[in-house]
């Protein structure tokens, strides 16, 4: 089968730069969610058609399995689907989707092309398959006009359509599947005299009626499958449709969440047994928590592993990083890319965590940052420590061996390497390396003054 997905649009609604295709739901752009549905499906050949904004479109969406065509003029549909002709296998049914509905099942579309290959056996011409909706208000949309028994005669746009037409609730979504081989002639014999002055795509149904191939419908589960963007508030509505389906897998799954309507993912999760995931959390990439997580609320998680047992709290941000089972982290906590925390380890409020192990039941647990170190099991990390791990040009390593007590405002400047059992006075700049079981400490003076005044603000 050959998939073209039109894509040329501008989406002049979308009051944007960014071509509409490209504005994401669920933190993709709308056709890449197209592209995944189209992929799942096999396709021989997968064709995309550009347009307005086409490089940018391009740049974007690029892949070994995507071939594109442009669309130099926007002149309608059935113009945009015949700069595909060329790519196409004429012998393969050609599936017809568009770039900017994003939510259509891979179930409902091999259900619309199964029955277009059904309708094309027993010596019958190749089926021509319609995805229609039943709409209660199907004002804006395309009739499916029907004879006395049923069968399909044409579609007629709204501006195009009679009083009478205009009370038909079946409406044509676009997504259709075609015979290849008689495409071009259907395509080069339309017209454009009607309301808008394009070359529709809907108009191929009569050639196909009258060449004598049988045409069929589907309709999806869902209508919101067949919806469009055409607006920021199409956009906000079909985003909140993907969330509440998200939300609503997770549930069935027996996660918990403490808000369905207060839920973001923006990528796959995946969750054991007993995941407790409160409001207004953001999961984005590829994250995995396992049984008996519990993230709680205003969290962001991208690209991330959880291991069982652990506790996010509140306004913690982790992204790409592992963290062991039975770990406590935040709130505020951060963990950026290459973290590794393994189990039962303490990352608490306001510390920063980057391109670093921390070993089993180590803690920080207040306003720190260890950056590009390697820290040892059953450390103790004091508020306001820093690992100075920038020279200015290059970065470099801090080894903090287990067991080890680091004073609260400690400076360890790197390449530094802090042995096992070490105890680190506060107040403490390490540059140099200290051996093991030993204290150290900066040498200081402490002086008090008496009779001292304090100063007294004076009032005006």
């Amino acid at each position: 089968m050959n998939i073209v997905i039109l894509a040329a649009g501008m989406g002049k609604r979308m009051h944007s730069a960014l071509p509409k295709v490209l504005h994401p739901l669920a933190g993709q752009p709308l056709l890449s969610h197209v592209i995944d549905t189209a992929r799942s499906l096999s396709p021989t050949r997968l064709v995309v058609v550009i347009g307005h904004g086409g490089e940018a479109v391009r740049a974007a969406v690029a892949a070994p399995d995507v071939q594109f065509a442009v669309q130099e003029q926007q002149l309608g549909t059935g113009h945009a689907l015949a700069q595909a002709l060329p790519l196409l296998d004429v012998n393969q049914p050609t599936l017809v989707l568009y770039g900017d509905v994003p939510l259509t099942r891979a179930s409902t579309l091999k259900r619309l092309t199964d029955a277009a290959a059904k309708a094309g056996q027993n010596g019958h011409k190749a089926g021509y398959g319609i995805l229609t909706v039943t709409l209660d208000d199907p004002t804006g949309y395309g009739r499916i006009v029907r004879g006395a028994t049923g069968q399909v005669l044409r579609i007629v746009e709204q501006k195009d359509a009679s009083d009478d037409e205009r009370l038909i609730d079946e409406i044509n979504t676009g997504i259709v599947v075609t015979p290849t081989a008689p495409l071009a002639g259907w395509l080069a014999a339309l017209g454009n005299d009607n309301a808008q002055g394009e070359y529709y795509l809907t108009d191929v149904v009569e050639a196909a009626i009258a060449a004598g191939h049988p045409v069929v419908t589907a309709q999806p589960d869902a209508e919101w499958e067949t919806l469009g963007v055409n607006s920021k508030q199409q956009l906000a509505e079909l985003e909140r449709v993907y969330q509440r389906n998200a939300a609503d897998a997770l549930l069935a799954a027996g996660v918990t969440l403490a808000d369905p309507a207060r839920f973001d993912l923006r990528g796959s999760i995946s969750c054991g047994r007993d995941v407790f995931i409160d409001v207004n959390c953001v999961f984005e990439g590829l994250v995995t928590l396992a049984d008996n997580v519990r993230i709680g609320p205003n969290c962001v998680i991208r690209d991330a592993v959880i291991g069982a047992g652990t506790r996010v709290d509140a306004y913690t941000h982790i992204e790409s990083a592992t963290v062991g089972a039975q770990a406590v982290l935040g709130p505020y906590a951060r963990l950026r890319p290459g973290a590794q925390l393994a189990d039962e380890v303490h990352v608490g409020n306001f510390v920063e965590v980057k391109n670093a192990n921390i070993g089993h039941g180590s803690k920080a647990n207040h306003l720190s940052y260890v950056g590009d170190a390697d820290v040892g099991a059953g450390v103790n990390i004091g508020a306001g420590t820093i690992t100075c791990n920038y020279d200015g040009a290059n970065k470099h390593r801090t080894v903090i061996e287990d067991n080890v007590f680091v004073g609260s405002d400690t400076q360890l400047v790197a390449p530094v390497r802090v042995g096992r059992g070490v105890t680190i006075a506060a107040g403490t700049t390490v540059w140099k390396d200290v051996p093991e079981d030993t204290l150290v400490l900066n040498e200081k003076t402490q002086i008090a003054k008496t009779g001292y005044v304090r100063p007294v603000k004076h009032k005006r």
